[in-house]
C-alpha cells in the first residue's frame, strides 16, 4: 500500500533549503509523492522533514527511494554501528559504558563534501534526528551553483578548465588513515581527481565541486599558484549569501544534494547528547 499526501513546499528563503510539510515518512509514498520532492530537492537542494517518527527500517527505505545505498563504516571493533541494519551510520557523541556509540563526538565539522576523495563520492546524504542539545550542533549548508555561477571571471577559466585533488590520507573526520603517510606537501597526497566545475546531471547546472580544503591541489598549477586560486575559491564559495542553516529539532529529517551542497556543523557541549542516524546514496563519477 502507498500513501498519497498533500505536500507543500516552504522554502526557506535563503538561496537554498525548503521544509517539505504534509507528509509522513513512516509511510510508504505513492510515486506522485515522491516525484514531488525529487522536485523539491532539485530546485532547494535540501529538504527538511518536520516532526517525523522513524524506525531504522523506515529511514532506510525512504532513502533507498533515491538510490542505492551506501553501507555505514566499519568500526574499531570490526563491525558497524547497528550491525542488523549496516546501512545506518550513527553520528554521536554519547558513551554507554565508555564506548561511543557513534562517530564525529561533539567537536566542530569544517565546511566539506561528503567523501569527495572517492572516485565516485555519494550522491545523497540523509540525516534523522533523535536527540539533540539544547545549544550548538547546528548544520551549515553552502549552495555550491550560486558560488559557480558569481564566480569572478578569471577564476571561471580557472575553474573550468582545471581539476582538482581531494586528499584520500584522511578520513572524513579528518583522521589520518590507518597505514597512510602523514604528507604535508599536497602534490605527494593520494586522492581522486575531480572537476572544480562539477555538472549535475538531473539539472544540467553547474557547480564549484571543494570538497576539503586541507591538502587539495590544482594539477598543473605550481604549488603557490594552486592554494592561491584556492584561497579565493574557498573564500568566495563560503559567503555568508550563499549559506543557509539547519537548527536541529528531535524528529528532523535533513537530506542534501552532495552535488551541489557543502555542509559544516557547529561544536556543542560534550556534556550534551547529540543522536542522529544517517544513510548516504551511492553517486557517479563527477563531470
Amino acid at each position: 500500500m502507498t500513501v498519497t499526501t498533500q505536500l507543500n513546499v516552504r522554502p526557506s528563503g535563503a538561496v537554498l533549503g525548503a521544509d517539505v510539510e504534509g507528509v509522513d515518512l513512516s509511510q510508504p509514498l505513492s510515486a506522485e509523492a515522491f516525484d514531488a520532492i525529487l522536485q523539491a530537492w532539485h530546485s532547494h537542494l535540501v529538504l527538511r522533514f518536520r516532526g517525523q517518527r522513524l524506525d531504522d527500517p523506515a529511514l532506510i527505505a525512504f532513502s533507498r527511494r533515491f538510490g542505492t545505498l551506501d553501507l555505514a563504516p566499519i568500526t574499531v571493533t570490526g563491525e558497524r554501528e547497528i550491525p542488523e541494519f549496516p546501512e545506518i551510520n550513527v553520528i554521536s557523541n554519547v558513551l554507554v559504558d565508555g564506548r561511543a556509540i557513534g562517530s564525529l563526538g561533539s567537536y566542530e565539522a569544517e565546511w566539506h563534501t561528503d567523501m569527495s576523495y572517492n572516485d565516485l563520492p555519494p550522491m545523497m546524504s540523509c540525516l534523522y534526528s533523535l536527540e539533540v542539545p539544547d545549544s550548538g550542533g547546528n548544520t551549515g549548508f553552502l549552495n555550491m551553483y550560486e558560488a559557480y555561477e558569481t564566480l569572478p571571471s578569471d577564476l571561471r577559466q580557472v575553474v573550468d578548465t582545471h581539476r582538482c585533488k581531494h586528499d584520500s590520507s584522511r578520513n572524513s573526520a579528518g583522521e589520518l588513515r590507518k597505514g597512510a603517510r602523514d604528507l604535508k606537501d599536497p602534490r605527494e597526497v593520494p586522492g581522486a581527481l575531480h572537476p572544480l566545475a562539477r555538472t549535475h546531471p538531473a539539472t544540467g547546472r553547474k557547480a564549484v565541486f571543494l570538497g576539503r580544503r586541507r591538502n587539495a591541489y590544482i594539477p598543473g598549477l605550481p604549488l603557490d599558484e594552486s592554494e592561491a586560486v584556492l584561497d579565493r575559491l574557498w573564500a568566495h564559495a563560503l559567503q555568508p549569501r550563499f549559506q543557509w542553516e539547519q537548527v536541529w529539532r528531535v524528529g528532523d529529517v535533513v537530506l542534501w544534494d552532495n552535488r551541489c551542497v557543502m555542509h559544516r556543523r557547529d561544536a556543542f557541549s560534550a556534556s550534551a547528547r547529540r543522536i542522529m542516524h544517517r544513510t548516504q546514496v551511492q553517486g557517479d563519477r563527477p563531470f
